[in-house]
């Protein structure tokens, strides 16, 4: 026994060696992990003296984040990370960029949300659970490994399944987070076992290895489409495609406004990076890929037309909402199909408008419902001359999410179209062509429902005026800014894409 140890100092001593050498490329996962332990502290000291503390500690460490992450873009660490487990390329950069940008609108969203400000629980431990899911979808966005996929997918589940029910008080809502937890058990037991017999075939967990593309390609092919489904079933609750999406409307409707517009824009930015990753991991003329670009491909068009069309029947602005989430991620996973490894420029520009178009809705969702209680289609009547600047920039931002120029909305549609043209030119594949010709389609379906919100607001007149509470404006200004930002980078896309 004890020659056994002896003979394994070297190997341990090797494999520390290489996890202190990965540690400058997880600056940005170091930084959050000692801002989680620093909330922590300040929630259970500091914020006695001082209720913005924790607050103050979040958005700090957010920032330190991202700063990090833009100062590793270009530089990625050759000898691979953590043996091999996640990626530090410069799309990876970007995805941890984008996320810390949705983290911090979450932070503030919150810290201006009456109901969480008056709310006996307060916002000390929610910052806590978001700097915790902020590491999950980082990772998320970075793994290379089958192990790590499903470690950072569990670390956003568990964080987001608390924040669903972190204002449980009516039925309502604490239904919503029992259908989170229950579907979400189910869904993530189902893709461990998709991952454990990807393992079985192919003997190792990294899903980029040459060996991991063998033994796929020596394996039956009715058994690794089984496995990828499996596999998918976890990704797709994540990213609500079609058939995952059952969930989504129940919990966006019952959860708080901004966990809302937070499990709408976060998750899918992550399950997007770690989708691109896995489809060009693999090379095009293997098995693999040619199986899961056809699964991807028919989920965005059943995704984008269940998704649109539903929408049209909804009276509720957040189940709406829900619904026009689920028909963007169809268009996100068209992005998917079309992207290339060495040119990702559609696929980031459509994920960072669309964050930007997704957080400003739910803040003025969020606002509208805090000062007149307004939550269905029908007490939004007159609303606009009441409550004109947020009703002005709710309709400046459903012009850009239904794709109308000189929106960013438009153009990040345009590059999407664009890119999934040129693909199929070079390949011919007839899907591309189907993918066109439904996103087109429901383009012009989403502006039916998009443009409720204007007519109700600006062009009928309420049979009573509804009671104003007093609020304060900084959520207002928020989605100012966020409006302001969709419409120049529609006018100036270069600012972006460059």
């Amino acid at each position: 026994m004890i020659v056994n140890v002896i003979d394994l100092l070297p190997d341990i001593s090797e494999r520390l060696d290489h996890i202190i050498h990965s540690l400058p490329a997880l600056a940005p996962e170091l930084v959050l992990i000692a801002t989680f332990v620093a909330s922590i502290l300040s929630g259970l000291f500091a914020d006695r003296l001082w209720w913005h503390g924790t607050f103050a500690v979040t958005v700090i460490g957010i920032l330190l984040s991202a700063v990090c992450s833009s100062f590793q873009v270009g530089n990625p660490d050759a000898d691979g990370v953590l043996f091999g487990m996640v990626s530090t390329d410069a799309f990876g950069q970007y995805m941890r960029i984008l996320v810390a940008v949705v983290c911090l609108l979450f932070a503030l969203f919150v810290h201006a949300s009456p109901d969480f400000r008056a709310h006996r629980k307060k916002t000390a431990d929610l910052y806590t659970i978001l700097l915790a899911v902020h590491i999950g979808l980082n990772l998320m966005a970075l793994a290379t490994n089958w192990l790590m996929t499903f470690i950072a997918i569990e670390m956003v589940s568990l964080g987001s399944y608390l924040m669903v029910g972190y204002l449980a008080a009516a039925p309502r809502q604490t239904e919503a987070a029992m259908k989170y937890v229950l579907f979400g058990a189910v869904c993530s037991a189902v893709m461990l076992y998709g991952m454990s017999l990807l393992y079985g075939f192919t003997g190792t967990l990294d899903y980029t290895s040459p060996q991991h593309i063998q033994g796929l390609n020596g394996t039956p092919s009715a058994l690794v489409t089984l496995a990828l489904l499996f596999v998918f079933t976890g990704i797709g609750f994540k990213l609500t495609f079609v058939p995952f999406h059952f969930w989504t409307p129940d919990v966006y409707q019952g959860a708080p406004t901004p966990v809302t517009a937070f499990l709408s824009t976060a998750p899918k930015i992550a399950g997007i990076a770690l989708l691109a990753n896995i489809l060009y991991a693999w090379p095009a003329d293997s098995f693999a890929y040619q199986n899961l670009q056809l699964m991807l491909a028919g989920a965005a068009i059943v995704t984008m037309l269940w998704g649109n069309l539903a929408a049209l029947r909804q009276t509720d602005v957040k189940r709406m909402m829900a619904y026009s989430s689920i028909g963007h991620t169809g268009f996100l996973m068209m992005a998917v199909l079309a992207y290339s490894s060495q040119d990702y420029t559609a696929l980031l520009y459509y994920l960072a408008v669309y964050s930007l178009m997704n957080m400003g809705v739910f803040m003025l969702t969020g606002y509208i419902e805090s000062r007149t209680g307004a939550v269905d289609l029908a007490r939004y009547d007159g609303l606009g001359k009441i409550m004109p600047l947020a009703l002005v920039c709710f309709t400046l931002i459903m012009i850009s999410l239904t794709g109308i120029p000189p929106t960013s909305g438009f153009v990040a549609k345009l590059l999407v179209f664009t890119a999934v043209f040129h693909s199929w030119q070079a390949t011919g594949d007839i899907s591309m062509v189907l993918l066109l010709i439904v996103g087109a389609l429901t383009t012009v379906i989403s502006l039916f429902y998009y443009f409720k919100i204007p007519l109700h607001a600006f062009l009928k007149t309420a049979d009573s005026q509804p009671e104003m509470k007093p609020m304060r404006y900084s959520i207002l200004w928020l989605a100012v800014v966020l409006t302001v930002a969709v419409w120049v980078l529609g006018v100036f896309p270069d600012w972006l894409v460059g």
